[in-house]
Parts: C-alpha cells; sequence; structure tokens
C-alpha cells in the first residue's frame, strides 16, 4: 500500500513547493533565466540521486537506453515552467491557478488516454469532465 501512496504524497509536496516557487520567481528576472539555474540545480540532483540509488550505476550506460521521450520532456517542462510563471506574473492567484490548469489537463488527459493509450471513456468519466467544468465555471466566477 504504501509503494501505490508515496508517489503520489511526493507528487503532491513536491507540486506544492514548485507552486510557491514558480510563484516566488522575482518579478525583475526573466523566467528563463531564472530556469537555468533551476536546471542547473535539477541535473545536479538527479546525479547525485542517480549515484546514491544505483550501487555501480553506469550513467553514460545508461544514456544508451534514451529515446525521444526525455528530449521532448526537456521542451515540455520549459513550457510548463514557464507558463505558471507568466501565469502568476499576470496575476493568477497560487490557490487556483494550478487548480484550473489541471482541471482543463485532466479533461485533456481523458482523451489522450483514449487516443493513444486505448483507454475507455466511461460514464464516470464523462461525470467527471462536467464537473471539472463546473468547477472551474465557480472558481473563476467573480
Amino acid at each position: 500500500m504504501l509503494s501505490y501512496i508515496w508517489p503520489i504524497a511526493l507528487v503532491v509536496a513536491a507540486n506544492t513547493l514548485y507552486q510557491i516557487c514558480a510563484k516566488s520567481t522575482p518579478e525583475a528576472m526573466n523566467p528563463l533565466a531564472s530556469l537555468t539555474v533551476t536546471y542547473t540545480v535539477a541535473a545536479l540532483f538527479s546525479a547525485v540521486l542517480f549515484f546514491a540509488t544505483s550501487q555501480g550505476g553506469n550513467l553514460l550506460r545508461e544514456y544508451n537506453h534514451l529515446n525521444w521521450a526525455p528530449f521532448v520532456f526537456g521542451l515540455v517542462l520549459v513550457g510548463l515552467e514557464v507558463g505558471f510563471i507568466y501565469a502568476y506574473k499576470a496575476g493568477w492567484p497560487v490557490s487556483t491557478a494550478n487548480l484550473v490548469a489541471s482541471a482543463f489537463l485532466a479533461v485533456v488527459l481523458i482523451f489522450v488516454g483514449l487516443l493513444l493509450y486505448k483507454e475507455q471513456i466511461t460514464p464516470s468519466k464523462l461525470a467527471g469532465i462536467a464537473i471539472c467544468m463546473v468547477g472551474l465555471y465557480f472558481i473563476n466566477k467573480k
């Protein structure tokens, strides 16, 4: 059970700090300049964790398993992070920006699951889409 729960707990904790960091990016600093520091720290931390968790691990040998995904993932992460930084600079509250993005993302991923992974769209998923849309209405209602 713990192996099922801890990854989601980590995502929630990391995403909470992520939103705080994105909201706290200095207003006067170019977000892309800020991300150069962010990704340098991330690369170093990833390397340290790799060697700490892989006895006798060979990072260069691991690179032999690369496909397109890590390269596109890097581009996508920049888009995600710049998007949140600019959303906060535009005035989105930290209490709703991620929630609104996540609700739309949940709806999009239902269709991605259907089209790319042959997952079924069930009546409960359709109800979830409707609930997300109603929730977005209320969250963004002034």
